[in-house]
């Protein structure tokens, strides 16, 4: 089946799209970078970096961690980084609304797969 996916360029350096969301995502419902990067199956190094990129990214932060300690440290999104994923999703909704009749003629005009 196919289905529509949606990366936002800011510019150059700024994007966002459905692999950062996603680890926003899974930072909310974790509490933990390394969880949710884990699941991802990426490094803590690489989710880490991802991260940083969307918190300088806005002008506010997406992510707030928590150092480690006697009870270790967490993660968790701001309200303003939860604002950025329901935007997104809200985007991402409309583009595959408005775009089902195209993306469905394409795939009409597939060949047959080998």
């Amino acid at each position: 089946m196919a289905r529509l996916t949606l990366r936002i360029d800011f510019d150059a350096e700024r994007q966002i799209g459905p692999g950062k969301i996603k680890l926003l995502e899974l930072i909310d419902s974790t509490g933990s970078i390394s969880a949710a990067g884990r699941k991802m199956g990426m490094s803590y190094r690489r989710a880490w970096l991802l991260v940083d990129n969307l918190n300088r990214c806005f002008r506010e932060p997406l992510v707030a961690a928590q150092v480690g300690g006697v009870k270790g440290g967490g993660a968790s999104l701001t309200a303003f980084g939860r604002a950025v994923v329901e935007h997104y999703r809200a985007i991402e909704e409309a583009a595959a609304v408005a775009g089902a009749d195209h993306v469905g003629a394409l795939t009409a005009s597939l060949a047959e797969s080998v």
